[in-house]
């Protein structure tokens, strides 16, 4: 099992940061366009839910489509959610997403725990591979949050 961590903090509300993250219409916005994410499940503006299921399509290595299904199993609005993969590339994931109301903004903060499948040799890509397409993405998350909310003041 491998866990990964990130932390940001933004100048804005509590509230501002609920209403984008936990809208699934915002992910393709903050995932790297080069993994082709494209989310196949209709919304109509709907709240996000414990027990809803988001289809994707990923391209996260050599351009190679793959399907993506996640639920949503536990919402604490506007505090916390979590989201498990069902079906996809990993043998295991567990993200969970922590909005925290700060002095001047939000702090968000990221936990996954995943698990790449085949064994030894899955051990051998995340150590090439995987944990680092990982890392970029929340670093390309960041700068795009940073673009579109701001910089937070460090005082």
């Amino acid at each position: 099992m491998h866990e990964i961590r990130s932390k940001q903090k933004l100048p804005i509300t509590l509230q501002q940061g609920w209403e984008f993250l936990s809208s699934p219409y915002n992910l393709k916005k903050i995932t790297p366009p080069y993994m082709g994410f494209d989310i196949l499940s209709g919304f109509d503006g709907e709240k996000m839910y414990p027990g809803m299921i988001i289809n994707y399509i990923v391209r996260p290595l050599f351009c190679l489509p793959m399907n993506w299904t996640t639920e949503i199993t536990h919402v604490v609005e506007p505090h916390y959610f979590v989201d498990e993969q069902r079906f996809g590339p990993y043998a295991f994931w567990h993200h969970k997403h922590f909005l925290k109301e700060i002095d001047g903004g939000v702090e968000m903060e990221d936990i996954v725990h995943y698990k790449v499948p085949f064994g030894p040799v899955g051990k051998i890509v995340n150590a090439l591979v995987v944990r680092k397409k990982v890392e970029e993405i929340f670093r390309y998350r960041e700068k795009v949050l940073k673009e579109m909310f701001g910089e937070f003041p460090e005082k």
